[in-house]
């Protein structure tokens, strides 16, 4: 388990804002042109890398096994393994803790891993109704059938069902993400106008960090087949400010709510990968480390109060390295929701939180503003859910990279009632 877990390289693409229609790329595409980008720099053929493995939470029907597609795709031979999992929000940090464990297992020693999705391209759904009435329909045998069918067919059967919702409800406690992100601005107080001046700020970073070039060496432009270039992320806005965005009505609840559209994540495609690499591989392919993995932590609690996930994941890692939320370098918390990155704060502020649900003597403390989320996040950024978990890591390591920081940590909440953390270490 001491086996030290390189980051040799990493990019992504743009995170393009899904805009109520299916995006010029296909998750696949999207896997397929950054993970090239990135392998075509390096000092190996892709056919040396041991395996490829991709979190997606929402893979087309065509690509159930997408990492096997990216992987061929790319250009990794028959022989490189390529395969798929799904946490979720963190897909793409269980990708990057799945090649942690067969590195230190010994089973592979060169591993791309990461994460991707097209949710724009999320199906449409027929209701069950209408499914019954067409099985019914292509059942039928004679003239007379059909014509019973026809009558008892009703308009209300073609309604289609957004499989994305869907995929957002949680099943256990029939609440909407973005309600309980409610739940967590109700319990700790949280008001609309902090939402509404984090999320502002969130876009402010961005543009900064654009203005900057912070995204450049991260950033693998892209073309569609008519030749249009995506060479930035778009989902951000100048003109998303604090006064702009509390005059949005809230979304998920909408008589007593504050969560709205503005200050929630966005519904974007995107991927992103990180090269990683045993002690071995290094000194056999000459590799020169960026940084490396140096823990990981999943976390599970109530389902309704998924947002706290961060806190959850992060502080037994913190526990395990003598570490307090300052001593860190860089902090990534991925902003499913204004709310529930502020309720993260604000839990480990709390005592009574720390001590009944952290099993903690008393509060951890106050994150520092200044070392979170420095170039923005998923509010201005968007969250291609299967993405999100490796992106945050890929530019943990970017953060540390440019500010000469040693140590720093990201951290994400997952659908379901999950949490999990990756402390980074720059090289």
């Amino acid at each position: 388990m001491n086996e030290p877990i390189y980051i040799i390289d990493g990019a992504r693409t743009p995170f393009l804002k899904a805009r109520n229609r299916p995006g010029p790329f296909a998750a696949s595409d999207l896997a397929t042109d950054a993970g090239r980008a990135l392998l075509m720099r390096q000092r190996f053929a892709p056919t040396e890398l041991d395996e490829v493995i991709l979190g997606c939470a929402s893979p087309s029907p065509d690509e159930v096994n997408i990492g096997r597609v990216a992987a061929l795709r790319m250009g990794c031979g028959q022989k490189v393994p390529g395969w798929t999992v799904m946490r979720n929000c963190a897909s793409g940090m269980q990708a990057l803790d799945s090649a942690m464990n067969n590195i230190r297992a010994g089973r592979s020693n060169l591993v791309l891993a990461g994460g991707v999705d097209a949710l724009s391209r999320a199906p449409l759904l027929f209701s069950d109704a209408m499914v019954h009435w067409l099985s019914s329909w292509y059942a039928a045998k004679t003239a007379g059938q059909r014509a019973a069918l026809v009558a008892r067919f009703k308009p209300g059967y073609l309604a289609p069902v957004i499989s994305l919702m869907r995929g957002l409800t949680d099943p256990m406690v029939g609440l909407l993400m973005g309600q309980t992100a409610e739940n967590l601005a109700f319990r700790f107080g949280i008001d609309r106008a902090r939402m509404d001046e984090f999320s502002a700020r969130s876009h402010q970073r961005v543009l900064a960090a654009q203005k900057a070039g912070h995204y450049a060496g991260e950033v693998v432009p892209l073309f569609d087949r008519k030749g249009t270039l995506y060479a930035a992320d778009d989902g951000v806005r100048e003109d998303s400010t604090a006064k702009n965005l509390a005059k949005l009505r809230p979304f998920f609840d909408k008589k007593y709510g504050n969560v709205t559209a503005g200050n929630s994540s966005q519904v974007t495609d995107g991927g992103a990968w990180l090269l990683l690499a045993s002690e071995r591989a290094v000194e056999r392919h000459g590799l020169e480390p960026r940084g490396r993995i140096v823990d990981s932590e999943w976390a599970g609690l109530d389902p309704a109060q998924m947002g706290l996930g961060p806190v959850h994941a992060a502080t037994p890692i913190l526990q395990r390295h003598g570490l307090g939320l300052g001593d860190l370098d860089t902090w990534e918390i991925n902003e499913a929701f204004a709310a529930q990155v502020i309720a993260c704060l604000e839990a480990w502020e709390d005592e009574d939180y720390c001590r009944t649900e952290l099993g903690l003597p008393g509060a951890l403390g106050k994150l520092p503003e200044d070392k979170l989320n420095v170039d923005g996040g998923a509010i201005a950024l968007g969250h291609p859910v299967g993405a999100s978990g490796a992106r945050i890591v890929l530019h943990t390591l970017n953060v540390l990279e440019r500010t000469g920081g040693r140590r720093g940590m990201a951290a994400i909440c997952i659908g379901g009632g999950l949490g999990g953390a990756m402390l980074v270490e720059r090289a």
